[in-house]
């Protein structure tokens, strides 16, 4: 019988998968490359809450690193680093290889936009003397999240002369913040009688910006002209100037740690920033790779990917083509040859809510970087769906490189389901498969990674772009 069990351990540590929390994994000396690592990250999220902003951070701290913009006519040799910024709401870095360009480029592409209230073009009104702006809320959330949530502006507004000014109101400890009201529970009799989607509904998310009317005068919209006449001291604007803004709202709190061990980061905009924060510090780190490496942090994702800062544009081909002709290669015979991993999260197990998700095949708090096959939705509709080579070539690098990784779907197949940019470049002929970061409340003003993983992401991309 003993012998019988002894055979049966040996055949389970032979053939079947062990599933262990990286905590578990991870020396006492990793762990506390992790946590500071996630330090560094907490700061990323404080200060890049929208794509303005971290294209702005990338920018910078891509130049703090040696790279120069890129020159279509200039010529380039292994170890160069360049960047392209697309419309200040996407960026593009390179660092050049020392193979043929002809023989494929190694692509990271994450986005860097994330679900939020934008206001309308004319938001500002006043009813029963409260001021408010009204929104248009971006990406898919749960619209009932967001009231009673304290929430900061950012912007940019474009004035009739072609002049810009940059808004943040609420980050500042000192400064004012604005928020969504919602129903007392006394009161919401009615309320609770509606579908969840409807609980807030779209043109109810209106953010409460003050009540104090203009003292001077009489008549109606008092507390309005008294707004606007703040907003036209501190700015110079008028009303006519929102028609040519884009102004956000987001949550103002900061990035924090959660639990008692400190083991998760809790934050707004995790989705995807934790993959663009952990792919900006692997090309950062990047000197001469093998391939070209080429990391693309991207705008639009989260509706969709159109326009012309989202990868459904040919911003990236184009960078690509451009990239080649500085070597005499063909755009795409460049891209032929490329390998990418769409660095976006996927959903994280969530035991409190366990009907929803497939256990076999969830990815979860303190399993790694999560590689995705597939995307999608029902019968895998808007998925580029890797092939089984590309995924054993991925799964050999990261096992190679001692990577904590795990496979995880978006839920139960016919409950949910979700896209990332991944078909995208695919649609491109390239290999291209999900690689990323486990989110539990995705899409909510509060998100929640575990720092093992975060950190497995960097670690999973630093090998790509150095295979």
């Amino acid at each position: 019988m003993a012998k019988k069990e002894n055979t049966a351990k040996a055949l389970k540590e032979k053939l079947l998968m062990n599933k262990e929390n990286a905590a578990k994994v991870m020396s006492d000396a990793e762990l506390r490359k992790c946590d500071k690592f996630c330090e560094g990250y907490k700061k990323f999220l404080d200060i890049a809450k929208t794509e303005r902003e971290a294209t702005a951070f990338i920018e910078q701290e891509a130049i703090a690193k040696g790279f120069v913009k890129f020159d279509r006519k200039a010529s380039y040799k292994a170890g160069d680093k360049v960047y392209y910024v697309n419309r200040e709401k996407a960026v593009i870095l390179a660092v050049i290889g020392k193979e043929a360009i002809e023989n494929g480029v190694n692509i990271l592409a994450a986005h860097i936009d994330s679900p939020r209230l934008d206001l309308k073009q004319n938001p500002l009104y006043e009813k029963d003397e409260v001021g408010y702006f009204k929104t248009h809320y971006y990406g898919g959330i749960k619209k009932y999240q967001w009231p009673t949530v304290p929430l900061s502006l950012h912007g940019v507004i474009v004035k009739a002369d072609g002049s810009k000014i940059t808004v943040t109101i609420g980050e500042d400890d000192n400064d004012p913040v604005f928020c969504v009201s919602d129903l007392l529970p006394h009161l919401a009799s009615a309320q609770y009688k509606r579908p969840a989607t409807e609980l807030i509904k779209g043109e109810e998310l209106n953010i409460i910006i003050g009540s104090r009317p203009f003292k001077d005068d009489e008549g109606s919209e008092l507390v309005k002209l008294n707004l606007m006449m703040i907003l036209n001291e501190k700015y110079g604007i008028t009303e006519a100037d929102f028609l040519s803004a884009e102004l956000e709202a987001v949550p103002a709190f900061k990035a924090k740690d959660i639990g008692f061990d400190r083991s998760l980061v809790g934050a707004y905009g995790q989705d995807d920033r934790v993959c663009a924060y952990t792919e900006l510090m692997a090309i950062l780190g990047a000197k001469s790779p093998k391939r070209t490496a080429v990391a693309v942090l991207t705008d639009k994702e989260e509706t969709g990917s159109d326009g012309n800062t989202g990868l459904c544009s040919a911003y990236l081909k184009y960078f690509i083509a451009d990239l080649a002709a500085c070597f005499g290669a063909e755009g795409r015979t460049v891209l032929s040859a490329s390998k990418c991993l769409s660095a976006d999260v996927n959903a994280a197990y969530d035991p409190t809510f366990p009907d929803v998700f497939e256990k076999n095949n969830s990815a979860v708090l303190n399993g790694g970087v999560c590689v995705t096959k597939y995307t999608g939705s029902r019968g895998k509709s808007g998925t580029s769906d890797a092939s089984a080579e590309f995924v054993g070539e991925v799964r050999a690098l990261l096992d190679k490189k001692g990577v904590i990784w795990q496979t995880g779907e978006l839920g139960k197949i016919d409950i949910g389901g979700g896209g990332t940019v991944a078909a995208y470049i695919a649609n491109l002929d390239v290999d291209t498969i999900d690689v990323g970061v486990p989110v539990l409340s995705m899409h909510a003003p509060f998100e929640i990674t575990a720092k093992t993983d975060v950190y497995a992401a960097f670690k999973a991309f630093e090998a790509f772009i150095n295979a």
